[in-house]
C-alpha cells in the first residue's frame, strides 16, 4: 500500500513532502494509490515504483449515504444525499419517496451567490463543501454547516442566517492520545484535516498491522480532504515526529481538526495485588435477586446466598474447587501457586428467575493453559529481543466448560440436573428464564459440532428437555450459519438449520420443541437474517440463488412471513444487492453490483419491492479495467463453479501469459468477489502481463450442504479437483492462458492451500507463495480447526497436514511468515521448514521481522511476490 509515496527499508517508512500551497487533485486513499499532477513527483514515484504508471479511474455516484428527514408520527418519506462530482465537487440531492421525485436539495448557484456575498469569498456551486446538511421537518429552511461556520438557509428567498464561525462540533473527530491499527473496512468515507498550529505537521496512515504509512506535510494554517474508510487511523506529528494527535475514520465524513492543545492522556492503569483487588471488589461482588432479598457471591470457589440487610450468609456448595469453581478464574491460572485465601470475595456468573425463587450459577472448569510464545527480533525501544507469550488454544486442548447448577432459595439447596444431554460441550451459554420462572433455557454446542442443542431444564425438578436438537453426521457450521431468535408472546422460537440440504429458516413451538412449520425453502440459501419483526410476524433477510439463472453467490433482500407465506424479493437487478432501510421501512435504496458492472442504487417501496425511482448509476473517470466472471462445471460433471479472471490492461490475445491463482478455500465461506470495486490486488499482479484467476471450488460455504461438506475432515482437498477444470475450461474458452505456466498464491489458510498445490498438484501448478499459513491443523487456533476437522484428533489432521507431505514437494515455493503473528502460530511454517529440510527440497523462506499475519499486505511482502513470479513463470510470450 503506497500512501503519497512510501517504502519499506526494515521498519523505516521514507516520505516526500508537497510544497506550501500545492494540494492532490484526487486520493484514493489507504486501500489505493495516490495519483498525481506533477511530472516531477510522479518521476519520483515511478522510479520507486514503476507499477504506479497507470493513474487508476475514479469513480463517481457508486455510494450514498441517506439522512432521513425527521417526519411527523415516525413518518420518514424524504432524504437527502451527497453526490460525489467528477472533479471533486458535491450536489446536493433530495428524494420525495412518497412522490417518487429526485432533484437538487436547492439552487446551488444561489447557494454560492448567497455564501459569497455573506462571506466574502468565493462560493462555486459545484464544490459546496458543507459537512452537514439538516433540513426543518417542513422542509422550509435547511441548516448548513462547513468548514467556516453554519448557516440557516431559507428556501423562500435563498438569504442566509449565521448560526455559528466554527465547525459545527458534531462533525468534528476527537483527537485522541494513543493510536492503534486500522480496521478492515469497506465503508468509504473521507477527514478533512485542518492545521491551525503555526507549523506544519506530517499526516501518518496507520496500516492493519500498526505500522505509520507517509501521507505527506499539511502546511500551517492548510487543509487537506483525505479520502479513507470507516475505521481507519490516522496520526498527526510534528516534524521531529513527536505526536500530536490520532483521529479515527467514521462513516460519516468528518473534520479533524489539529489544534493548540493536545489531547489529554489517561492516566496509566495500575495493577493492584489480589489482597487489593479483593477489598475493592467485595462491594461489587454479588448478584442481587429481583426482590432485592438476596445476593449470590462466591467465597474463595464456593457459592454463597446472603440475605441483604443481615449478616446471614448460607453457603449453597462446599465442594468447589479452584479447577472446578463457582468463581471466573482465568484458565491459565489451573495449577499455578497461587494464595489460597478461602476468604475472597468474587462475583459468580447467575441468573436469577424473575420471581426470585431459583438461580442458577455457572461453575467454571479450565482449559489447557497453552501458550504460543512469539518472538520479536527487532523490537524499536531496545536492542535485544524481547519474548511475547499469548494464550492460544490448538485443535485437541482441553477447553473452558460452563456447567449450569440449579439452586432453590427456599430450601438452600441445589435441584441435580442432569447433564444427560450436555455431557461434552464445546460451549454451553445463552441463559434465560421463562417470563413464569418455571423454567430456564439455554444452548449447547457438542465437542466436535455436530450436535447444537436448545435445552430447556424445569424449575421445580432439574428435568431437562431438548426444545431444538440439530444434528449432523459432518458439521454444523456454527460459526457462520448460526440464528436463533426467540419470539417469546407467542411461545415460539426460529432456528437456521440446513437439514433439508440448503440453509434455511424454521419456526418452532418452544414449549413443545415441535417444528411448526419450514418458514422458508428451496435450492436457494438464507445468507444472514436482518430484522425479525415481531409485532407484523415478518423477518428481513439476504438470499443467495434465490432468483433463477443468476450467480447463486448474489445476494437479495427479502422478506417473508413466520408461516412461511408472502416470500417477497426486495431487490432487482442481475447482481448482488446491499439495501439501506428507510427509519420506518416503507423504503429500502437498493445498491446493485457486478465486479463487471457500475453500481446501480435505486429507491424502491418495501411493501412489494417496485421501483420507486432511480437514484444514481456510477460513472467512471479515466480507463476502467474490470475482470471477466467464468462458470465452469466441477468434479461431477454437473455443478458450476463460479471464478473471476483478471488480465492485464495492455491485454494481447496473440501473446500467451503465464496464468497465477489468487486462493482461499475457507472454508467458512465464499472469497470471490461479486461486488464492483475499482481496484483489486489481483489487476495489479495482472498488469505485470499475467492472467490471474479467482474461483470458489467445493468445500466452501454458500451453496448446498453437500458442496460444503467436502471439506469435512478434508481440507486438503481444496476444491482442488474444480479448480484444475474450471482453468482448463478457461483456457478453451479464451486466449492468452499459458497452462505450462501456472502458479499459486494465498494467506493465512490461503498459504496452506497454496503449499497444497505444490505437494498434491505439482503436475499443474508449477510455482506458489505460501503466507502465514497453517501447514497443519493440529498447530492451529482451536475453533477454526476443530469446525471443520472435527473431535477428538484423529488421521485427518495427519492426512491433511503439508508437514507431512512436504516430501512431495515439486515446483517452486517461497514460505512466507511475519515472526509476531498472533493469528497463525509462525512455528507451524518453520515446521515446514524442517520437514522439507529433511526432504532435501530446495524452496526459499522469508520470516519478516516485526510483522503480524499477513505478509503480503506489506509494500515489501508484494513486491516480493512480484518478483518470484517474474523469475519462476516470466512475462508474455
Amino acid at each position: 500500500m503506497l500512501g503519497w509515496l512510501t517504502f519499506a527499508k526494515g521498519h523505516m517508512t521514507n516520505h516526500f513532502r508537497i510544497p506550501a500551497g500545492q494540494n492532490l487533485l484526487k486520493q484514493c486513499g489507504p486501500d489505493g494509490v495516490m495519483a498525481c499532477r506533477w511530472l516531477w513527483f510522479l518521476g519520483l514515484v515511478l522510479a520507486w515504483y514503476p507499477a504506479l504508471a497507470a493513474q487508476p479511474p475514479v469513480i463517481h455516484g457508486d455510494k450514498i449515504v441517506p439522512h432521513w428527514f425527521a417526519g411527523a408520527d415516525g413518518v420518514t418519506n424524504q432524504f437527502w444525499y451527497d453526490l460525489d462530482q467528477a472533479g471533486g465537487g458535491h450536489e446536493f440531492i433530495r428524494v420525495d419517496a412518497a412522490a417518487g421525485r429526485r432533484g437538487p436539495a436547492f439552487d446551488h448557484a444561489r447557494v454560492a451567490a448567497a455564501l459569497t456575498q455573506l462571506t466574502g469569498h468565493k462560493a462555486t456551486a459545484g464544490r459546496l463543501d458543507f459537512q452537514a446538511v439538516d433540513f426543518a421537518p417542513d422542509g422550509k429552511t435547511v441548516t448548513l454547516a462547513g468548514l467556516d461556520g453554519s448557516w440557516r438557509l431559507d428556501l423562500a428567498d435563498y438569504s442566509l442566517t449565521v448560526l455559528s464561525s466554527n465547525a459545527p462540533e458534531a462533525d468534528t473527530l476527537p483527537a485522541e492520545s494513543d493510536w492503534h491499527a486500522s480496521r478492515a473496512s469497506e465503508v468509504e468515507t473521507r477527514v478533512v484535516f485542518v492545521n491551525r498550529l503555526a507549523q506544519p505537521v506530517l499526516l501518518f496512515w496507520i496500516d492493519n498491522a500498526g505500522h505509520q504509512v507517509a501521507y505527506g506535510e499539511i502546511p500551517a494554517g492548510e487543509r487537506f480532504d483525505q479520502h479513507t474508510f470507516a475505521g481507519h487511523v490516522w496520526l498527526v506529528t510534528t516534524e521531529t515526529h513527536e505526536t500530536i494527535a490520532a483521529f479515527t475514520a467514521r462513516r460519516e465524513p468528518a473534520m479533524a481538526v489539529v489544534g493548540k492543545s493536545s489531547p489529554a492522556k489517561a492516566a496509566p492503569a495500575r495493577r493492584r495485588d489480589r489482597k487489593n483487588r479483593k477489598a475493592s471488589e467485595a462491594a461489587s461482588a454479588s448478584v442481587v435477586s429481583p426482590d432485592d432479598k438476596w445476593s449470590a457471591l462466591v467465597r474463595g470457589d464456593n457459592l454463597f446466598l446472603h440475605e441483604l440487610g443481615t449478616t446471614n450468609e448460607i453457603p449453597l456448595s462446599a465442594d468447589a474447587s479452584r479447577d472446578d469453581s463457582y468463581a471466573r478464574h482465568s484458565e491459565y491460572a489451573s495449577g499455578m501457586d497461587l494464595e489460597d485465601d478461602s476468604s475472597e470475595v468474587s462475583a459468580p456468573e447467575v441468573y436469577w428467575s424473575p420471581d426470585s425463587k431459583h438461580l442458577v450459577a455457572i461453575r467454571h472448569r479450565p482449559g489447557t493453559p497453552r501458550e504460543v510464545h512469539l518472538i520479536e527480533s527487532s523490537p524499536e525501544d531496545q536492542v535485544q529481543p524481547k519474548m511475547i507469550s499469548i494464550p492460544y488454544l490448538k485443535a485437541g486442548d482441553t477447553v473452558p466448560v460452563n456447567i449450569p447448577h440449579l439452586f432453590a432459595v427456599e430450601t438452600k439447596a441445589e435441584i441435580p440436573v442432569s447433564n444427560v444431554l450436555f455431557t461434552n460441550p464445546w460451549s454451553i451459554d445463552g441463559f434465560q428464564w421463562e417470563a413464569d420462572s418455571t423454567r430456564f433455557t439455554f444452548q449447547y454446542n457438542q465437542r466436535g459440532h455436530q450436535a447444537l442443542r436448545v435445552l430447556a431444564v424445569a424449575a421445580d425438578s432439574g428435568a431437562v428437555t431438548a426444545i431444538v436438537n440439530e444434528t449432523n453426521q459432518t458439521f454444523i457450521d456454527y460459526s457462520g450459519k448460526y440464528f436463533c431468535e426467540r419470539v417469546d408472546e407467542a411461545g415460539e422460537l426460529i432456528w437456521m438449520s440446513e437439514r433439508d440440504g440448503w440453509n434455511h429458516l424454521y419456526l418452532y413451538d418452544a414449549k413443545t420443541g415441535a417444528v411448526k412449520n419450514q418458514i422458508t425453502k428451496g435450492e436457494w440459501v438464507v445468507r444472514s437474517v436482518e430484522r425479525v419483526d415481531h409485532a407484523n410476524r415478518q423477518i428481513w433477510f439476504t438470499a443467495g440463488g434465490i432468483v433463477p439463472g443468476q450467480d447463486p453467490y448474489f445476494e437479495q433482500c427479502c422478506r417473508v412471513n413466520f408461516d412461511g407465506s408472502g416470500l417477497t424479493v426486495l431487490t432487482a437487478g442481475n447482481g448482488t444487492h446491499t439495501a439501506q432501510f428507510s427509519p420506518d421501512r416503507k423504503y429500502l435504496i437498493d445498491t446493485w453490483s457486478r465486479v463487471d458492472a457500475l453500481p446501480v442504487t435505486e429507491l424502491r417501496s418495501c411493501q412489494d419491492g417496485r421501483l420507486v425511482c432511480p437514484l444514481e448509476t456510477a460513472a467512471v473517470s479515466g480507463r476502467l479495467v474490470t475482470p471477466a466472471p467464468f462458470t465452469a462445471k466441477g468434479r461431477d460433471g454437473v455443478t458450476d463453479i463460479y471464478g473471476v479472471i483478471w488480465r492485464p490492461a495492455d491485454f494481447n490475445p496473440r501473446k500467451k501469459y503465464a496464468v497465477i491463482e489468487y486462493i482461499y478455500a475457507g472454508p467458512h465461506s465464499s472469497f470471490v468477489p461479486k461486488a464492483f470495486r475499482p481496484g483489486y490486488s489481483q489487476q495489479k499482479l495482472a498488469d505485470e502481463g499475467y492472467i490471474v484467476v479467482q474461483m470458489d471450488g467445493m468445500g466452501t460455504a454458500n451453496r448446498s450442504k453437500a458442496f460444503h461438506d467436502v471439506c469435512w475432515k478434508n481440507l486438503k482437498d481444496a476444491g482442488f479437483p474444480d479448480r484444475i477444470l474450471w482453468i482448463r475450461a478457461a483456457a478453451k474458452q479464451f486466449p492468452g492462458f499459458d497452462l505450462a505456466r501456472v502458479g499459486i498464491y494465498g494467506t493465512s489458510a490461503g498459504g496452506q492451500d497454496a503449499l497444497r498445490a505444490l505437494l498434491d498438484h505439482g503436475d499443474f501448478y508449477r510455482a506458489g507463495i505460501a503466507d502465514s499459513g497453517c501447514y497443519d491443523n493440529r498447530m492451529d487456533k482451536i475453533w477454526w480447526n476443530e469446525q471443520w476437522m472435527g473431535w477428538p484428533v484423529d488421521d485427518s489432521y495427519v492426512r491433511s497436514s503439508c508437514v507431512t507431505d512436504a516430501h512431495k514437494l515439486t515446483g517452486k515455493l517461497l514460505l512466507m511468515a511475519g515472526e509476531l503473528d498472533r493469528n497463525v502460530d509462525p512455528s507451524s511454517t518453520l515446521q515446514v521448514v524442517n520437514a522439507l529440510v529433511k526432504a532435501d527440497k530446495n524452496f526459499e523462506l522469508f520470516i519478516m521481522p516485526g510483522m503480524g499475519h499477513g505478509v503480503l499486505s506489506t509494500a515489501y511482502g508484494w513486491r516480493r511476490l512480484e518478483g518470484f513470479f517474474a523469475r519462476e513463470l516470466g512475462g508474455p510470450r
